[in-house]
């Protein structure tokens, strides 16, 4: 049976060191130092650029405990960061965790939250260095990731041109269904995406590569961000949009829109990109990137979007 302990009664620096304690198997590559001191020391390597993410997960707004477990809070919290370093086709180097939560949380969750954090952190060599914890209303996440790309390399939203294939790694829409089915009477979150960042290494290193941008706010949402910061529009077959096998029917049983999932849903964290006309074809780029990739449209001259059912009425993910 769990503790039903709280962080008022454990207090800060106790809990500080169980954090440390649970921390303390991982591999610490390129940390001079890590836990324990003011600020982390990490490793330069010459010739490489340092890139640095920053992400939230509130209670209440990206999460609930009565349908998510503590370690898959955890491991979403260091996926949807490590989605921002896949996008810039960075290697991730370590991350922070900052904590806010009341005294009356139990113990447990936070146990179960760190070792989320842990678990996803072992599996994409991102080790723990350091953060914070503070007392607050409801419970907050905040993580910085630390990333590195050879220097001058790193891929850019700005970077389309007109007459780009737009391309997107993996399948659209599997995560909001998960979360739609979750928020069911007694529905549980059963789906975690994962962050593409070998495909956003391989496409770095790919002549002939344009923009690229992680799908974390819905496809509507973060092409709309692309294009914008390149000054394209972009024509869409909405026929190929890649969708999670049984998707349809899927939706169906859930009583969701297939079409709206698809293209605002969020969390998917696969990348949407753009190549060149000359770069290599789809089964080429999936092959290198070890990841379906499915040529979805392409960029024209002008502004907007067109292509999408509806009208263009939709809109992706906004916290305000």
């Amino acid at each position: 049976m769990l503790s039903m302990r709280t962080l008022g009664e454990l207090g800060e620096f106790d809990l500080i060191a169980r954090i440390e304690r649970l921390a303390r198997k991982q591999a610490l590559p390129g940390v001079r130092l890590g836990i324990g001191d003011d600020a982390a020391v990490l490793r330069a390597r010459k010739g490489e650029d340092t890139l640095v993410s920053t992400d939230s997960l509130v209670e209440g707004v990206h999460f609930r405990w009565r349908n998510q477990s503590p370690q898959r809070v955890g491991q979403r919290a260091l996926i949807a960061n490590l989605s921002d370093l896949a996008a810039m086709g960075a290697r991730p180097r370590a991350f922070t965790f900052s904590l806010a939560a009341p005294p009356s949380l139990p113990v447990a969750r936070v146990d179960g939250l760190v070792r989320g954090l842990l678990r996803e952190a072992e599996r994409w060599n991102c080790p723990l260095v350091g953060g914070n914890v503070t007392r607050s209303r409801t419970t907050s996440i905040d993580l910085t990731v630390i990333g590195a790309v050879l220097a001058g390399t790193a891929l850019r939203r700005q970077d389309l041109r007109v007459g780009d294939r737009l391309c997107v790694t993996g399948t659209l829409g599997g995560a909001a269904l998960a979360t739609a089915l979750a928020e069911r009477p007694g529905g549980r979150l059963r789906r975690l995406a994962e962050p593409r960042l070998a495909a956003g290494q391989a496409l770095r290193r790919l002549p002939g590569h344009g923009g690229c941008i992680d799908v974390s706010d819905g496809l509507l949402a973060d092409l709309s961000h692309l294009l914008r910061a390149s000054g394209c529009g972009a024509v869409i077959d909405p026929d190929a949009l890649p969708r999670p096998p049984g998707f349809e029917a899927a939706c169906a049983r859930a009583g969701c829109d297939p079409q709206r999932l698809v293209w605002t849903g969020g969390e998917d964290y696969e990348l949407l990109f753009s190549v060149r006309s000359s770069a290599p074809g789809v089964r080429e780029l999936a092959r290198r990137f070890r990841v379906p990739v499915t040529e979805i449209g392409r960029t024209i001259s002008g502004s907007g979007i067109r292509g999408i059912p509806g009208g263009g009425r939709r809109r992706g993910w906004t916290h305000f």
